[in-house]
C-alpha cells in the first residue's frame, strides 16, 4: 500500500516522492483515519475500506492541562486596566510602534517557573505562569477591574485521551476527549498545584499587589473543592500531542524515521508522533521534529 497523493475541495494532488502529513495532534489521526487507515473497528463501523489496520491512530492524546487562579489588584496597574478603554489600546499601541517597549513588547506571561508539587518527583513536575491579566477564557474581553492570574500546568500528566472520527465528512470536527484529571496521580497533582500557587501569591513580593482571591474564591478550601474547580475550570493551554505515536508496539503509528507503519509514501511530522508528552512548551521540539524530518527526506532522496 502506498500514499500517492491527496484530496482536497480544489481537487487532487499528486506526489512526486512522498505524502507528508503536518496537521498536528488533532487532525493527522482524523486525516489518516477518513484515509482508511486507524482501528478497524472504527473504520468499519463507518464503512470506510482499511488499508491499514493500526489500533493507535487517535489514541494516546495527551495535553498539558491549565488551571488558572484568579487574583483582584489593588493597584490599576494591569494589562486589564490597559485594554479597557479605547485610549488605553491606542497607548500601549503606540508605545510599540515608537519605543518598541510596553505590553506589546512581551509575551501574556510575564513570569514563569518549574518546580515541584509533588514529593515523589524528582525533576520539575509543573509549570507556573504569571500574567498581569484575567479573564474568563483565553481570548476573552479582560475583566472590568486589574487582574492577575496564576497558571498551575502539570508537565506529565498520567491521563490519556483518543482523537475518533464521527463520520466521513472531512469538514465535520473529530470527537476529541483528552480525559483531563481520570487518574489518581493527576487528580493529586491538581489539588496540591493550587495549593502551592495560593502560597506564591501570598509571598511578601506579591502580597502588596494582591486584593483577593477572585478564582477558585477563598470559600474552596478543601481537597474536593479544589478538584471541583480544577474539573469546572482546567481548559487546554494548546499542547496536544501523542496521537500518532512513533514506535514498534501494537499501538505505535510510525517507525523512527516517521514512516507510517504499513503505507509507504507517508510519513507524519507533527506533535502527533511524540510517545510521551515534552515537559514543556511543544513549538521548540516540534521544531527540532521538523528539523530531524527534513534530514531523513533529503537522505533518502539522494540530495
Amino acid at each position: 500500500k502506498r500514499a500517492v497523493g491527496v484530496q482536497s475541495k480544489k481537487g487532487e494532488f499528486r506526489a512526486a516522492r512522498e505524502v507528508i502529513l503536518s496537521a498536528g495532534a488533532l487532525q493527522s489521526p482524523q486525516l489518516l483515519q477518513l484515509s482508511g487507515i486507524g482501528p478497524v473497528s472504527l473504520l468499519a463501523s463507518l464503512g470506510i475500506p482499511a488499508l491499514a489496520d493500526l489500533p493507535g491512530v487517535g489514541e494516546n492524546l495527551q495535553d498539558h492541562l491549565q488551571l488558572r487562579l484568579m487574583y483582584k489588584c489593588t493597584k490599576p496597574i494591569t494589562t486589564n486596566d490597559d485594554l479597557r478603554s479605547l485610549w488605553g489600546k491606542l497607548r500601549i499601541g503606540a508605545k510599540w510602534i515608537f519605543t518598541r517597549k510596553g505590553p506589546l513588547a512581551v509575551g501574556i506571561n510575564q513570569g514563569g517557573l518549574f518546580t515541584c508539587v509533588l514529593p515523589e518527583s524528582k525533576t520539575p513536575d509543573v509549570q507556573f505562569h504569571f500574567a498581569t491579566l484575567s479573564a474568563e477564557l483565553a481570548g476573552a474581553r479582560p475583566h472590568p477591574w486589574p487582574g492577575l492570574t496564576m497558571s498551575v500546568c502539570q508537565l506529565r500528566p498520567e491521563s490519556r485521551g483518543t482523537v475518533r472520527i464521527r463520520s466521513t465528512d472531512p469538514f465535520e470536527p473529530p470527537s476529541m476527549r483528552p480525559n483531563y484529571l481520570s487518574t489518581e496521580l493527576d487528580r493529586r497533582f491538581a489539588v496540591a498545584g493550587i495549593r502551592l500557587a495560593r502560597k506564591l501569591a501570598m509571598t511578601k513580593a506579591l502580597q502588596p499587589y494582591v486584593a483577593e482571591e477572585y478564582r477558585p474564591g477563598e470559600r474552596a478550601q478543601s481537597d474536593d473543592d479544589l478538584l471541583e474547580f480544577a474539573r469546572n475550570y482546567g481548559a487546554t493551554i494548546f499542547h496536544p500531542s501523542g496521537t500518532c505515536k512513533m514506535g514498534r508496539d501494537a499501538m505505535a503509528v510510525v517507525d523512527d524515521e516517521l514512516r507510517v507503519h504499513g503505507v509507504s509514501g507517508l510519513r507524519v511530522v507533527d506533535c502527533s508522533i511524540m510517545p510521551t508528552l515534552t515537559s514543556g512548551n511543544t513549538h521548540a521540539p516540534v521544531v527540532m521534529i521538523a528539523e530531524k524530518a527534513s534530514d531523513l527526506i533529503l537522505k533518502e532522496a539522494g540530495l
